[in-house]
């Protein structure tokens, strides 16, 4: 990505709109068609100035939450506030927002400058070089000016679609999977692009995706849904540090759950049975009943864990939380190599490991040790649905 100095005028107008909107609260909110719900009744705050991501798979109501506070939707309950506004029974065009669609929706017969002129030309604003060209700078298209829409390319028109939309000043932007037209590479390099600007113009984003990678890397806060409803609301590092449900654990990257009981408690440390062996989780990051004999689902991310060769399991450090198991595949990935081992807890128990200093004795049905540290174990209730969350995710459809 190529940092420029942006134009303060435009960083400044933005700012202010911004300053004066306020957050943005949903009460109660819902939407039904017919006997089918798409969003179950939820409140939700999205703080002022923060770049707000909701994340779930196909049909989860993701979609038709930021249509209800764009306007498109008529909500079936509850209310949608900006700032202190009451905006339920508002049209979308007298809403402080603007909405970026995956489509980006230029006009094809409008240069890119005309493009982004038009909403300010709709309002009759005649003169509008200067602000144009200031959002055009912004989002580094100064000197794509003259060009049209099929002269760029995708990450260029999607960047003329958020110009488009800030430059009426709006107090929220909405994001409805602006990148999911785009390749991985160009994708990931508009991720960081789109953060860039949000940071630069303070303005409230609100962002609509499928995407576990894209909402961790671009969102501060995260909404993740599922069936119409929040499942788990937190910045990225503690949804992924910290799941409190089995859909979180499997949704967002991998996660190893282990059928355990538990045994007893050891100070602030919960002793689990699994497997025939013992497991410590601390208390803390244990979000199931403990009472013993109760059961619980004891969670460690494939990155976290050690994998050693059985030859050398007397060397592994005292007080880890260790499993056996066999190598059951391998594969090569570049950065790391990605185990499946077959284990009394778990059948098919996931390791990544970075190669640094590969041991040429970890091949399929090698015997090994699996051992991590006990503070990057998390519980949950085993009630739950163990595989919640696995499912593969479809693209986003019309009714998500």
């Amino acid at each position: 990505m190529i940092t420029v100095t942006t134009n303060n005028s435009a960083k400044n107008t933005a700012k202010n709109s911004a300053e004066a909107g306020g957050d943005v609260r949903l009460c109660g909110i819902s939407k039904t068609y017919g006997s089918f719900t798409a969003v179950r009744p939820l409140d939700l705050t999205v703080p002022q100035g923060s770049f707000f991501a909701l994340l779930g798979a196909s049909g989860c109501g993701k979609t038709t939450t930021l249509r209800m506070i764009a306007g498109l939707e008529e909500p079936s309950s509850g209310t949608v506030f900006l700032g202190d506004q009451d905006v339920t029974n508002l049209p979308p065009y007298r809403r402080p927002v603007n909405t970026v669609f995956q489509s980006y929706a230029l006009f094809p017969h409008l240069d890119i400058f005309e493009n982004v002129a038009f909403g300010l030309r709709r309002r009759g604003i005649k003169s509008v070089k200067k602000q144009v060209g200031e959002m055009l700078d912004l989002v580094q298209l100064g000197e794509q000016a003259r060009k049209k829409p099929h002269q760029l390319s995708g990450g260029q028109q999607q960047r003329v679609a958020v110009a488009r939309a800030l430059i009426n000043t709006p107090k929220v932007l909405l994001l409805d999977e602006p990148l999911g037209a785009l390749d991985l590479k160009l994708r990931r390099q508009m991720q960081l692009e789109l953060k860039r600007i949000q940071t630069e113009v303070g303005i409230t984003f609100i962002h609509v995706t499928h995407d576990q990678e894209e909402a961790m890397t671009m969102a501060d806060t995260v909404a993740v849904m599922n069936g119409g409803r929040v499942e788990q609301l937190g910045a990225p590092a503690d949804l992924y540090e910290n799941p409190q449900t089995t859909f979180v654990a499997n949704f967002l990257g991998t996660s190893n759950l282990i059928e355990a009981e538990v045994d007893a408690r050891s100070g602030d440390e919960i002793v689990l049975r699994a497997g025939g062996g013992k497991l410590v989780l601390p208390e803390a990051r244990c979000s199931a009943p403990t009472t013993t004999g109760g059961k619980v689902l004891v969670g460690v991310r494939p990155e976290k864990i050690s994998l050693t060769h059985a030859d050398e399991a007397g060397e592994i450090p005292a007080g880890r939380n260790r499993i056996t198991g066999t190598i059951a595949d391998s594969s090569f990935i570049g950065v790391s190599t990605q185990y499946v081992i077959d284990s009394p807890v778990c059948p098919e128990f996931e390791v990544y490991a970075q190669n640094i200093d590969r041991d040429p004795r970890l091949v399929p049905g090698a015997e090994v040790v699996l051992h991590w540290n006990p503070a990057h174990t998390f519980g949950l209730d085993a009630a739950q649905d163990i595989d919640a969350g696995i499912e593969t995710v479809e693209e986003e459809g019309a009714a998500a």
